[in-house]
């Protein structure tokens, strides 16, 4: 009898001999044995074969076959067996190398043992209660066998991971993403029993061949040194179903065509599934054909890394692709920047969506030869979408009056607007012009008139300019609306470098700030221009015309005329023919206009003259009389 502190542990002799159907041993306590705790019995499975030796030994007939020596059958040691403890045996018996064991283990393996299931009861009989007892398929058994060799696979290669020098959490995140290619190795593994060198060879030896055989942890260093991430390290594999060597292949060409290696992997990922399947020839006939239509060699490393999908079509789809863009009148020249500038409108989308687009852009009154000045210029108008992005924007705009020729303007000007998004960058700044007064035919003006605006951000560039005005350039609450509808080219100016230099020098003209705010209002553009050149027409105005600064507050688009071709020409013929007149009706006219107000001022002036003489003439009689 077994004894400790507190528990003993009663040897199954001490029970009746009907109790020892399931081999137990009983645990008692020491100090009570006869409580209520005796009742508490813990259950210990042992050992069939030792559980067996006992029953032999406690047999009645024991002393009549004492002679003969004790034999077990191993089908007679599985019968009480659980099916949890037959797993746990089919495991074991699978494994790939020997598992830690303790004193007192039911399964007691040996380091000199020459196979792990050396010491494990037959496989056969793990199920043969089942299978006679229920009649049932063995497609569980193998489904379960298979698993096991797949988690077997997994630990050998992740072995292999780790002679390779790579951490564990790297090699488990990979395996974990490697189940086709572990499978893989797994067949390929079990194929290997045919082959008479390896028919006597176990699956461990030989799934570390398969792995040894395919270069395959040499490869995944080589791709974590060219910037792969795991990720598509795993994904790469999966694609070659086995053919490693084509991975290197094209990683190689790849870097030959100036692809860098941040973007190696991405171009491996994302050229398709057959682009592995590939000929080093086929590629170099696609980049060619492309550079004999105006893609340098120098972009084609840019071009394939950021559209790997050219590399998966034939030679006649890239033809077709690129003669769809050369009818539309690009030549070489422009056909090569506009597939540097955007790549992915040459091989992203398909045809029947580039059709589309062509058509639809034709809708605003466009020809083919404007679509294709217009796609050289913004080619990311490809990646646009028609009903989610360019229908939606038209109905917006005509709601604010923008007609079919405005739209058309503003695609030609800026045809970046059709590719933003309306709802988070068209919408707030709407709100904003209509938050400050500007009426809703005016912002359809503006949008028409100057529709880079809305390329601007909201906080950073429009907001900004607004408040400056208002508070350092003495634009009032009221004229504010009035200055951004008639110039909303002020919103793209600089504060610092344009505007703020601009109010500086019209202070220092001796304009006060509420006057220099009305003058903005009737004339936005006045704080636009440079300060070189406003300089020489002010001298002009004060010394030469000698005229008050009053005339120039009066009329601030004096600054808007060109003082050589205009303001001193005009100027002289005044002078000449001694007219005075106010700045207004000076410049704010054509050349005809201006010469019709001069002989007017001059039958005017004589008419005067001609009243005068009457008069001195007619005087003397009077005096006379």
């Amino acid at each position: 009898m077994l004894s400790c502190q507190r528990y003993q542990f009663r040897s199954p002799c001490s029970l009746p001999l009907q109790s020892l159907s399931t081999p137990t041993f009983t645990v008692v306590n020491c100090q009570n044995p006869h409580g209520p705790d005796t009742q508490n019995l813990i259950l210990r499975q042992q050992n069939s074969k030792s559980t067996a030796f006992l029953l032999h030994q406690l047999s009645p007939d024991r002393e009549n076959h004492h002679s003969q020596p004790f034999n077990l059958k191993s089908g007679d040691l599985q019968h009480n067996m659980p099916d949890e403890e037959k797993i746990k045996l089919l495991e074991l018996s699978l494994v790939r190398r020997r598992t830690p064991q303790f004193p007192g283990s039911i399964y007691v393996q040996s380091p000199s043992d020459p196979d792990v299931g050396s010491s494990l009861p037959p496989l056969r009989t793990l199920f043969r209660e089942k299978v006679e007892d229920e009649d049932a398929d063995e497609e569980e058994i193998i489904m379960r066998a298979i698993e096991i060799r797949r988690k077997v696979t997994r630990e050998i290669f992740l072995e292999a991971m780790r002679k390779g020098k790579f951490g564990i959490t790297y090699a488990t995140n990979l395996v974990n993403r490697l189940t086709g290619f572990i499978d893989y190795v797994m067949i390929e593994a079990a194929s290997m029993k045919r082959i008479p060198q390896y028919s006597h060879s176990t699956f461990n030896l030989r799934a570390k061949t398969v792995i040894d055989d395919l270069q395959v942890v040499p490869l995944i260093r080589w791709l974590k040194h060219n910037a792969l991430s795991y990720h598509r390290i795993s994904k790469l594999i999966l694609m070659s179903r086995g053919n490693l060597e084509s991975i290197r292949r094209l990683a190689e060409w790849l870097k030959s065509v100036k692809v860098k290696g941040e973007f190696l992997g991405v171009t491996l990922v994302n050229a398709g599934d057959n682009i592995l399947d590939r000929s080093n020839g086929e590629l170099d006939g696609i980049v060619e054909y492309l550079e004999s239509k105006g893609v340098r060699r120098d972009w084609m490393g840019y071009v394939i890394s950021r559209c790997p999908q050219l590399l998966s079509y034939s030679m006649e789809e890239v033809e077709t692709r690129v003669k769809f863009y050369l009818d539309m009148g690009l030549n070489n020249h422009d056909f090569g920047t506009m597939v540097f500038d955007y790549p992915k409108a040459l091989g992203y989308y398909t045809l029947e969506e580039m059709n589309q687009k062509v058509n639809y852009l034709k809708e605003f009154g466009l020809k083919s030869e404007d679509v294709g000045r217009l796609l050289a210029f913004k080619p990311h108008l490809m990646g646009c979408s028609i009903e989610e992005g360019w229908k939606p924007l038209a109905k917006y705009l005509y709601y604010y009056g923008v007609t079919r020729d405005g739209m058309r303007r503003m695609l030609m000007i800026k045809p970046m607007v059709f590719c933003i998004d309306l709802q988070t960058t068209i919408l707030p700044k709407v709100k904003f012009f209509q938050d400050i007064g500007i009426r809703d035919d005016a912002i359809g003006n503006m949008l028409v008139k100057f529709p880079t605006l809305l390329t601007y951000s909201l906080y950073k560039k429009i907001r900004p300019v607004v408040i400056f005005l208002m508070t350092k350039a003495g634009v009032s609450d009221e004229d504010i609306a009035k200055a951004i509808a008639l110039g909303p080219e002020l919103l793209g100016c600089s504060i610092t470098h344009k505007l703020e230099v601009n109010v500086k020098y019209y202070l220092s003209l001796g304009i006060r700030l509420k006057q220099l705010g009305e003058m903005i209002a009737d004339f936005p553009m006045l704080l636009r221009y440079n300060i070189d050149i406003l300089r020489p027409k002010y001298s002009y105005l004060r010394r030469t015309m000698v005229r008050p600064l009053e005339d120039l507050i009066e009329f601030p688009r004096f600054f808007s005329y060109s003082l050589n071709g205009r303001i001193i020409p005009r100027h002289k013929v005044l002078v000449e023919n001694r007219i005075n007149l106010k700045l207004r009706y000076m410049l704010a006219c054509s050349d005809e206009e201006f010469r019709k107000l001069v002989d007017s001022e001059i039958r005017k002036r004589q008419t005067l003259l001609s009243a005068g003489k009457s008069a001195d003439i007619t005087e003397p009689h009077r005096r006379t009389t």
